[in-house]
């Protein structure tokens, strides 16, 4: 499992300005006690400097410096009785001087030795969910949202299957798929026409393995192959784009949305050639849609797109018509 950078910065700078509104209330409490108890302060002094001359002591070369730090933490203990003592005399907690971290494990740090503690990993998925609710305005998009009754239940009769039928199982599979995700994950390439749910279904995904802690990039077609342009002729930003196109190639979960929609040029061909290559050659997992059949995409790629598409991709094929206009029939 692998964290998006650019997600993993916003986490650290969130998990900063905690750190720092901590601090300042930290030093409001101090400010406020020294002020109504000037005692404090000079305890507090000692206790500095005590923790100094115990580091001083435990560097010393040569002798037994046990017995000399012994002696400081017997005074440490004397000053922070004090310190107590002068806190209740105002009217004060024993603990107000003591520094508060919002998560006690890590000291608000964001790591656990070398690990990233839970308390980073919260608010790295706090800003996944940010990212996606603003690309895709994340609201009744959820599997248990899901309506079925949206899809004719009168059975096509070249394959005998209702389109209901087709989408309980297309609906199954995309469940499937998203509650058991993992690296060994198959890639899927959801096929079928306007308005039968491939964005819909693609959204319950992507909301669905994010949660679990997965690094999910959502992005339509367009989108991603003109961030591919602007890294390769530098447009707008180019650190931004360059950045912008790891986060498609190494993210744990890509879902490409509405392939066939951009202007088909050399360009994007080798763009998403690109795209698909590397995120198949690192192992990364990628969910395409598209109104498209792959036959028809095969007019617009290249052999060697189509060959990753045919043979590292499973398709799933959505049924019905257009479900936009059944909504306002059924409200």
């Amino acid at each position: 499992m692998s964290l998006d950078g650019k997600l993993l910065r916003r986490a650290k700078e969130a998990l900063d300005r905690r750190r720092a509104q901590n601090e300042e209330e930290f030093a409001r409490r101090r400010e406020e006690a020294y002020a109504r108890n000037p005692r404090l302060r000079e305890i507090d002094r000692h206790l500095r400097e005590n923790a100094a001359n115990a580091v001083v002591t435990a560097l010393r070369r040569g002798g037994d410096p046990s017995e000399a730090l012994d002696a400081v933490r017997e005074e440490n203990m004397a000053l922070q009785e004090s310190r107590r003592v002068e806190l209740m005399r105002v009217g004060l907690p024993t603990d107000y001087l003591d520094e508060r971290y919002v998560c006690p494990k890590c000291r608000d740090t964001g790591y656990r030795g070398t690990e990233l503690c839970v308390c980073l990993l919260e608010l790295y998925a706090e800003e996944q969910r940010r990212d996606l609710s603003a690309l895709l305005k994340l609201g009744e998009e959820t599997f248990a949202s899901f309506r079925l009754d949206y899809y004719d239940d009168i059975p096509d009769p070249r394959t005998g299957v209702s389109p209901r039928a087709v989408m309980e199982s297309v609906y199954e599979l995309c469940l499937g798929y998203a509650r058991g995700f993992s690296t060994d994950s198959p890639n899927l390439f959801l096929s079928g026409g306007t308005g039968l749910g491939k964005t819909f279904l693609s959204t319950c995904i992507a909301r669905e393995v994010s949660e679990r802690g997965y690094s999910v990039v959502y992005d339509t077609a367009v989108s991603a192959f003109s961030k591919y342009e602007a890294d390769k002729f530098g447009r707008g930003d180019p650190d931004g784009a360059k950045s912008e196109v790891r986060r498609l190639e190494s993210c744990d979960l890509l879902i490409l949305d509405d392939l066939g929609t951009e202007f088909v040029t050399g360009f994007v061909v080798t763009a998403l050639y690109t795209l698909i290559n590397t995120r198949l050659t690192a192992g990364k997992k990628t969910v395409i849609s598209s109104n498209l059949t792959v036959e028809e995409l095969g007019g617009r790629y290249s052999p060697a797109v189509m060959s990753r598409l045919l043979g590292e991709f499973y398709t799933v094929k959505f049924a019905g018509s257009d479900v936009r206009l059944r909504k306002k029939a059924l409200g």
